[in-house]
């Protein structure tokens, strides 16, 4: 071993006699024995010996903590023959001792970080062995589990599930399932991680079957059970409240549940997995409103459709069917009621008279729970009285609405009530598992429901067998009996109202005293907690029984006795002046608790006043303050309008206060400074000098485009002189288009006659080639003048006709010409037009600015009047506005007086 572990030190650059040690370790620590034929006692005993060796090895080997860490560097190696022997020796040391190898773990810097790194390696024997290494790695381990699932564990396990096929995966999917469950198990921390990181969605195509289910294989259905038992972990009902009921809605919104009940009502699925699916639903919906409501909803594909439940309580009351079947139908069942009112409401209305199908075509679940309750097999007895009890759990109102219950026993015989006929039966003897079931359903009916104990002891026969039951001294399983009646017996006192005079409490408990006695009553009370099989079912909600025979206490049921043995007890051994006494204290107690509550109510709404009331004088306080601060602020501001007003008399003109005389020297009182008026006025005056220059400078401008295009000065405004214009051009535009028209029509006529001529011509100058040339001169002379005349006409005419389209081309110029200086016109009219608009407007609101400012200056002098007002009611010495006006009137007499 030490030579190896040196090998291991100093040969690191050495791969293959590295890869051989670490081998050669594996092969000394592991336990695995090859396969030959030898006996079970030879191959226990090898085992044994094997055992004992490779424990050994594995404490020399991790005595120093050394070694495990060069283990870990060396599983960082990519080589195959280094990394793969590392894999299998670390996994050996896991399984020989594991919690000390965790440990060592733990302490190495990034150890756990290392080994998930195994997890990406792309050769599949290494990550395979990879998991089954983090298998033993993260057993009984939360701190590991923790950090192996936020190195993202929970992504590559679901991704190689996904790629080998998830259900109908080989072995590596079992092993991946069974890793995420050692992370998920017990630790609160890695299941909330996993359902904050949406993995639950992607548990959903784990469930999806097809319509042909024959064929399974062995390693399918394995998978698939390890898939329901992983989805049973994240909904177990040892788990947190809180966490429990995120994961049930969140595998409901995922369609996680539908997909489960799929598998329910499908054919052919095998029995363990049907089983285990009927235990997943049953958590998945426990104590989750939606999806109780949802399960309520599931129809069977039969004909006619059936309700889920109807069909799982058939199975349930079937003696034929699988033992384990039934108790997952009956877990499934308490699932459904447990937290569920309405779904007890619905349970139980299926037995009431008013709800019963009388065409019997449909089968309810009360008509099944009933037929199971008085079945011969006792198996189906106490499952269905577990199952009705269930539906009565915490429910006072279904438990008296189920007194009305009435059944018809055999023709001829009027029908009793179901309460009468659980105790026929019970009287009668059966066997122990159907009586025990039976008394588990009375107990649960009459606790905390006093009408049900009345009608319980209105049966006189009832009180006489439960004190005969008590009092007999019977063999084991009749004891467990004896203390359930015990049990019903101390129910009939403790709720009891006296409302029967023959079956108050006292007459009770002097009954117990001479039939039973006090202390024989309370042992066999007692005995019922001290069974074996009472431990068990109070241990978690899923009924779990190895036989049928064990098949005796519910876990509900568990809870109900530990709540009632001890006041029971105290009850019996109680007097009749105790009673007395405690019925005055309690009736003592309500007065007070009345008195108390009342008080508090006083006190509640008190308080309440008390804080409105501290909430007005917070309120007030603060505008207590912003009045003292505006009042503050107003008193230096009336001081700044008197400085103000002081400055305006002096400063403003004659001018200034005829023009607020209107708006009863507003002016003087608002307290503008005089500078800021006189800018106003200033601003104003050269606003009106522009606006004067504009409109000079736009007269100007029209008269202009008027010479432009007549001489005469015939116009008038300038918006005149722009429609003159346009109409004008108009005008002038038309004649134009005559003018050219006629030359066309000169021209054209000038045009016919140059053709005439043209032709004379020709036909001359033929005439003259075929004529003979005379001799003598005066022949030769005419048709030459001819000729010539006819040849001035031609270039006349043609020169007039050069001239005339000369002058229609210049008169088309002019035209354009003048277009174009009638549209610069009007666009100059345009824009001078707009500027006037524009200077109108400034105009006018320079106007209305000037009455904004006036209405101010009254405002402003308002405001002064009211803060003089309120100056003066606060004692303040304020000069009136008569003394100050008088004296603002004589200096202006002293004025006048000197000019």
């Amino acid at each position: 071993m030490e030579h190896l572990i040196t090998v291991l030190q100093t040969d690191r650059s050495d791969s293959e006699i590295i890869g051989y040690a670490l081998d050669t370790l594996y092969n000394i620590i592991s336990n695995d024995i090859e396969e030959e034929e030898q006996d079970d006692s030879e191959e226990e005993n090898s085992q044994k010996q094997a055992d004992d060796l490779g424990s050994q090895f594995t404490e020399i080997f991790i005595k120093q903590q050394e070694n495990v860490t060069l283990l870990l560097t060396y599983l960082e190696e990519f080589d195959f023959h280094v990394r793969w022997p590392g894999v299998k020796l670390l996994t050996s040391l896991l399984k020989q001792r594991g919690p000390q190898v965790q440990q060592i773990i733990l302490v190495v810097p990034m150890g756990v970080s290392r080994l998930m790194d195994l997890l990406a390696d792309s050769r599949e024997v290494i990550r395979n062995d990879g998991v089954l290494l983090l298998q033993q790695l993260t057993k009984s381990n939360a701190a590991i589990q923790k950090i192996v699932a936020f190195e993202n564990a929970f992504e590559r396990l679901l991704d190689i599930v996904t790629d080998e096929g998830n259900s109908d995966g080989g072995i590596v999917v079992e092993d991946c399932l069974l890793l995420l469950q050692n992370l998920l198990k017990n630790n609160n921390s890695n299941q909330n991680f996993f359902k904050e990181g949406s993995y639950i969605q992607r548990m959903k195509p784990w469930f999806e079957v097809g319509d042909d289910n024959s064929g399974w294989s062995a390693q399918k259905v394995t998978n698939l059970h390890l898939m329901l038992q992983l989805v049973r972990v994240l909904v177990s009902p040892t788990n947190p409240p809180g966490a429990t009921s995120s994961c049930q809605k969140a595998m409901f919104h995922c369609g996680l549940l539908q997909q489960l009940c799929t598998i329910l009502m499908a054919t052919g699925v095998p029995a363990d997995i049907l089983t285990e699916t009927i235990n997943t639903v049953s958590e998945v919906i426990r104590g989750c409103q939606i999806n109780q409501d949802y399960f309520a909803s599931v129809n069977a594909p039969s004909n006619p459709p059936r309700p889920a439940i109807v069909v799982l309580l058939m199975s349930m009351v079937n003696e034929r069917q699988p033992f384990v079947l039934r108790c997952a139908v009956l877990y499934c069942f308490q699932c459904f009621l447990y937290k569920n009112q309405k779904g007890q409401g619905e349970i139980v209305s299926t037995l009431l008279p008013s709800t019963i199908d009388a065409t019997g075509n449909s089968v309810s679940a009360g008509q099944l729970l009933c037929g199971g309750l008085f079945s011969t097999d006792s198996l189906s007895n106490w499952c269905a009285a577990v199952a009705l009890a269930h539906a009565l759990q915490e429910n006072a109102t279904l438990k008296e609405q189920l007194l009305r219950v009435q059944l018809a026993t055999s023709i001829g015989n009027p029908p009793v009530s179901l309460l009468q006929q659980c105790t026929n039966i019970l009287s009668q003897g059966s066997k122990v598992q159907t009586r025990v079931g039976l008394l588990m359903l009375l107990c649960t009916w009459l606790s905390n429901c006093p009408i049900a104990v009345t009608h319980f002891l209105h049966n006189p026969a009832n009180i006489p067998f439960l004190t005969g039951q008590i009092a007999e001294n019977l063999g084991e399983e009749e004891r467990l009996v004896q203390g359930l009646c015990a049990l019903l017996l101390g129910i009939s006192i403790y709720y009891n109202d006296n409302s029967l005079e023959n079956y108050k409490k006292e007459k009770l408990k002097q009954l117990i005293e001479k039939r039973i006695g006090k202390e024989n009553f309370v042992e066999k009370l007692n005995f019922i907690s001290k069974h074996e099989l009472y431990s068990r079912a109070a241990q978690k909600p899923q009924p779990t029984f190895s036989s049928p025979d064990h098949m005796i206490f519910d876990h509900e049921f568990t809870k109900l006795v530990k709540e009632l043995e001890g006041v029971i007890t105290k009850a019996i051994y109680k007097s009749s002046e105790e009673d007395k006494k405690e019925e005055e204290v309690k009736k003592t107690l309500e007065q007070h608790d009345n008195i108390i509550t009342h008080y508090k109510k006083v006190i509640r709404e008190q308080d309440q006043h008390l804080e409105e009331l501290k909430q007005q004088v917070e309120v007030l306080k603060s505008q207590n303050e912003q009045l003292q601060t505006t009042v503050t602020q107003q008193v230096s501001q009336i001081q700044q309008h008197k400085d103000q007003y002081n400055l305006l008399k002096v400063q403003l003109g004659k001018d200034v206060q005829h023009h607020n005389s209107h708006g009863g020297d507003a002016v003087q009182m608002n307290g503008v400074p005089a500078e800021e008026i006189g800018k106003l006025r200033e601003e104003i005056e050269e606003w009106k000098d522009k606006l004067e220059l504009l409109q000079g400078q736009l007269r100007e401008k029209d008269s202009l485009i008027e010479n432009l295009k007549y001489p005469q000065p015939e116009m008038g405004t300038t918006e005149q002189s722009s429609q003159m214009m346009r109409s004008d051009g108009s005008e002038l535009d038309n004649e134009l288009h005559k003018e050219v028209e006629t030359l066309r029509t000169q021209i054209q006529s000038q045009s016919t006659d140059i053709t005439r001529l043209q032709a004379e011509k020709l036909e001359l100058l033929q005439q003259m080639n075929t004529v003979p040339i005379p001799v003598s001169g005066d022949d030769d002379a005419m048709p030459a003048a001819k000729t010539m005349e006819l040849e001035g006409r031609l270039s006349a005419l043609l020169q007039e006709t050069q001239e005339l389209k000369n002058e229609v081309k210049s008169l088309f110029e002019e035209k354009i010409s003048l277009k174009q200086q009638l549209d610069s016109s009007n666009s100059t009219v345009a824009i001078l037009q707009n500027e006037k608009t524009k200077l109108q407007q400034e105009v006018a609101e320079s106007k209305k600015e000037q009455d904004d400012l006036l209405v101010l200056l009254a405002d402003q002098d308002q405001k002064i009047l009211t803060l003089k007002d309120k100056l003066k009611e606060l004692g303040e010495p304020v000069e009136d506005e008569d003394d100050i006006e008088s004296g603002d009137q004589g200096d202006e007499d002293e004025d006048e007086e000197e000019d």
